[in-house]
């Protein structure tokens, strides 16, 4: 059996990596989103290690809500990356720092 501690440790791992890949790399939307999308899979790893440990299964219905808002995100975050592709032909952040409503 792994214990719990062990969950925590990579959870805390994957974490970090996110938070490193959001500062190291503010250049590209898609890894920038990709980052995130691991900081929330640390969250969710965190969630389901408790639940089990403590065996309640609230926290693995919180997974499920969590996992739909990530993918709502995705989904709307690479929609509005397409659009802004197209309109200036570039992902790059440091370029789209001139968007007017």
């Amino acid at each position: 059996m792994i214990a719990l501690s062990e969950f925590l440790i990579l959870g805390a791992i994957l974490f970090c990596l996110s938070v490193a890949g959001i500062f190291l790399n503010r250049k590209n939307v898609i890894i920038l989103l990709m980052a995130i999308e691991l900081m929330l899979l640390a969250v969710n790893m965190n969630f389901i290690a408790f639940s089990h440990y403590l065996g309640d299964t609230a926290g693995q219905v919180f997974v499920f809500f969590i996992l739909t808002v990530a993918a709502a995100e995705a989904a709307i975050g690479l929609a509005i990356l397409v659009v802004l592709f197209r309109s200036k032909r570039t992902i790059n952040v440091d370029d789209l720092d001139t968007l007017k409503g």
